[in-house]
């Protein structure tokens, strides 16, 4: 993994996507980029994290409001400044005619960006956005979007695996790529493998240099930063997954 010196970038856009969420649109283009990969966004003299792509050309980001330092950034305006170093990571790989994406709160903004590269290649896409509430919800993606709010305040009450559900009772798909809250992606795989879909997970992990190296991100044996953040169903196995993740002194934190 090859570190990347940090580039400026300047807030071209922010738009309050819910309650919780905000996207950014930079004035700077990674057009090698993949959805799946992440970059890592720093503001000088107070933090640097992870932040999966929205969009690559422009870069997008989707921030949801959950510190001091998401909070910093989603207070950005339009000619606000950030450094930004990547793309990192394995990114999603697009396999299959027909694919169903899965998203859960903020998780579903690379799965926006994935809908987009799919619409390029001519792959049906169908998307299931979900979320606590209607508040919550994240804009639809390029392609049929199903929501769903466990209070029933929009779309589907429930959970994506209801969605999901009937989906699968209707058609099929090849490839199911999911982001979101952990224990809702382990769901979400272990429905797809029993309906004999492929499917990619894209994990989320505290990170401090993004390139293999501090070890705050690993997930069993497993580094989420270098062998990641897209993994298969190999993930089902790994004793970490949906049990605990590190904090930021390194300690391991029940989810």
């Amino acid at each position: 993994m090859i570190l990347m010196l940090p580039q400026v970038a300047t807030v071209a856009k922010a738009e309050k996507e819910n309650s919780t969420v905000t996207t950014l649109t930079l004035n700077i283009s990674l057009p090698r980029a993949i959805p799946g990969q992440f970059v890592m966004a720093w503001l000088p003299g107070f933090d640097e994290k992870p932040l999966s792509l929205a969009g690559a050309s422009p870069v997008k980001i989707s921030v949801g409001e959950r510190g001091p330092f998401s909070s910093r950034l989603c207070g950005l305006k339009k000619g606000g400044k950030l450094w930004v170093r990547g793309p990192y990571g394995r990114g999603f790989e697009l396999e299959g005619k027909k694919i169903l994406l899965v998203g859960g709160g903020y998780g579903f903004a690379p799965l926006r960006f994935l809908a987009d590269q799919a619409r390029k290649k001519k792959i049906t896409a169908t998307a299931i956005c979900g979320a606590r509430s209607k508040s919550l919800l994240m804009a639809p993606a390029s392609c049929k979007t199903l929501f769903t709010t466990d209070d029933g305040s929009a779309g589907i009450k429930g959970n994506v695996l209801a969605a999901m559900e009937g989906l699968f009772a209707r058609e099929k798909f090849d490839t199911v790529y999911t982001c979101g809250p952990e224990r809702m992606m382990g769901s979400v795989a272990r429905l797809a493998k029993k309906k004999k879909a492929d499917c990619q997970l894209l994990l989320e992990r505290y990170m401090k240099c993004g390139i293999g190296v501090c070890g705050h991100c690993a997930c069993g044996d497993r580094l989420v930063c270098f062998d990641g953040p897209r993994f298969g169903y190999e993930m089902l196995s790994n004793p970490e997954f949906e049990r605990v993740w590190r904090d930021k002194a390194g300690h391991k934190v029940p989810i």
